[in-house]
């Protein structure tokens, strides 16, 4: 191995992203091989654990799994918005793999501001409406 090539700063990089890419796979597999609801390994929401207050993040682990085992059903009542996420972290994925071997990712619209400030007010407004304990809303709560 070139102890130059360590030094070059695109090849770390390069290496760092296929690292992320690497990291989101494991975390995948862990995720679809075992089941949240049993396995007592992955963390808790500490906002639900502390006051009950479900952040628009709630759920996410449980619907993945049930996205990996094709219940689509049960996964939206997870988490309704995770088609949204499921395709971001798709989109990171398959990114930092392109990045790290090609040197080039796919177009980064996710980081254009517009996209970022509109995630957020839905995820805001997700998370003040999934906490308001009022049917038909109280089907949003995990």
């Amino acid at each position: 191995m070139n102890v130059l090539a360590l030094e070059d700063p695109s090849m770390l990089t390069r290496a760092s992203a296929v690292a992320g890419a690497g990291a989101l796979g494991v975390g995948s597999l862990m995720v679809a091989a075992f089941d949240p609801s049993k396995a007592h390994f992955f963390p808790v929401c500490p906002l639900l654990a502390l006051t009950g207050i479900a952040c628009p993040g709630c759920g996410l682990t449980r619907a993945f799994h049930a996205l990996f085992h094709g219940d689509i059903v049960t996964a939206l009542d997870f988490n309704l918005l995770v088609p949204v996420w499921a395709v971001a972290f798709a989109w990171t994925f398959v990114s930092l793999l392109l990045f790290g071997f090609r040197k080039k990712g796919l177009p980064m619209w996710p980081t254009d501001p517009r996209f970022v400030y509109g995630f957020f007010a839905v995820l805001l407004v997700f998370g003040v409406l999934r906490n308001i304990p009022a049917w038909p809303l109280t089907i949003l709560y995990p």
